[in-house]
């Protein structure tokens, strides 16, 4: 049996859920999320949890068990908590401005980027992302380093390999 899959999804405070007819409906204060079930699995709401069932032990009754448990406990959080995604951007020049729906991003290229973000997603630029270096003594031993080529648009806490790290 499925790790993944035996393992009740809990239902917090403020969150329903509804299960009938093969679709699965969570309401939650940020919205309300649909989806339909494989007929493989099959999914009751009993107590304050969600539990997912497969229907026999077939290799694709096996397979969908888990992700279907998964998917339904990341609707719970989306509808009770939301999702967020931090991101850094590092860079001589680079640059991030939200306007509305649209993130305008300098990236190095000749012209900014305007990226149209879709409905239900919204981005807020909190600060510019920069780095101070220091160092003991301003020579450099065997003469002038190389700049370090560590340009990037990564996720917060993620790291960028400069030109001369080890792989």
């Amino acid at each position: 049996m499925s790790r993944i899959g035996k393992q009740p999804v809990a239902v917090p405070q403020g969150v329903r859920v509804h299960a009938t007819d093969g679709t699965v409906r969570v309401e939650g204060p940020r919205g309300t999320l649909e989806r339909r079930l494989d007929p493989e699995v099959s999914v009751a709401v009993e107590g304050g949890a969600v539990v997912v069932r497969r229907r026999d032990d077939s290799r694709r009754a096996r397979s969908i068990h888990g992700l279907t448990r998964k998917l339904i406990g990341n609707m719970v959080d989306g509808v009770n908590k939301g999702f967020t995604r931090v991101l850094e951007i590092n860079g001589v020049g680079y640059r991030a401005e939200a306007r509305g729906t649209v993130l305008y991003l300098t990236l190095g290229y000749s012209h900014p980027i305007a990226f149209q973000l879709p409905p239900g997603i919204s981005a807020k630029v909190d600060r510019d992302a920069r780095r101070t270096r220091s160092r003991a003594s301003w020579t450099y031993p065997g003469g002038h380093p190389r700049a370090p080529a560590t340009r990037a648009v990564q996720g917060q806490g993620g790291q960028v390999r400069g030109r001369d790290d080890p792989p």
